[in-house]
């Protein structure tokens, strides 16, 4: 199981507005600077003052919708259990002093530069990057499947990588976790043809 921090409750958060809106994490976190946003929340980097690395910090506000709070659960509750080095980590989670304070929720984990998705709209890959990032995600996909763990949702931007090739599993928000014992077949194919569906 992975090592995660929790910080919160007496703990004084440092406020900082970043791209319009305000991010109250741990006072060890500065220079924060945007990355990006996508439907759960914005995603800034930031620098670690107790550590010297850069790491990501994804604020994410999933108590307005039932479906975002079901998703960001599932996601924390499979990442906390995981640890490879190509599957996404979470470092510390960051919440409200109380349960009345709780509107957002930060989650800090290791800074990816880009994905597989930007990278294939930039430039050609080498064969021999096709060969090592393959290699990354079947390795990746082993340890999760391992833990009785069906990820659904496996696609480029779903690949994080940074400048050195390293190549992390992320979005476990639709993942589902199997019962090791039961025939999966029947389900599976009802799930790929949902998708197959969908995509028509």
């Amino acid at each position: 199981m992975a090592d995660v921090e929790m910080t919160g409750g007496s703990v004084r958060n440092a406020v900082e507005e970043v791209h319009g809106q305000l991010f109250e994490v741990a006072p060890r976190y500065v220079n924060l600077s945007y990355i990006g946003e996508g439907a759960y929340g914005m995603v800034v980097s930031a620098l670690d003052k107790e550590t010297g690395d850069r790491v990501a910090i994804k604020k994410i506000s999933p108590f307005e919708h039932q479906t975002f709070c079901q998703r960001t659960l599932r996601e924390i509750k499979i990442l906390t259990r995981f640890k490879h080095e190509n599957i996404i980590n979470i470092q510390e989670i960051i919440r409200a002093p109380s349960v009345d304070q709780m509107k957002d929720i930060y989650i800090v984990q290791c800074l990816m530069e880009t994905d597989l998705y930007k990278l294939l709209k930039t430039q050609k890959l080498s064969n021999d990057h096709i060969c090592y990032f393959l290699y990354q995600i079947l390795r990746g996909l082993k340890y999760i499947h391992s833990a009785n763990v069906l990820h659904r949702d496996l696609k480029p931007s779903n690949l994080l990588l940074n400048t050195t090739c390293d190549l992390k599993i992320c979005d476990f928000g639709l993942a589902r976790v199997t019962d090791p014992t039961t025939d999966h077949t029947g389900f599976l194919t009802e799930y790929v043809a949902t998708r197959y569906g969908r995509s028509r």
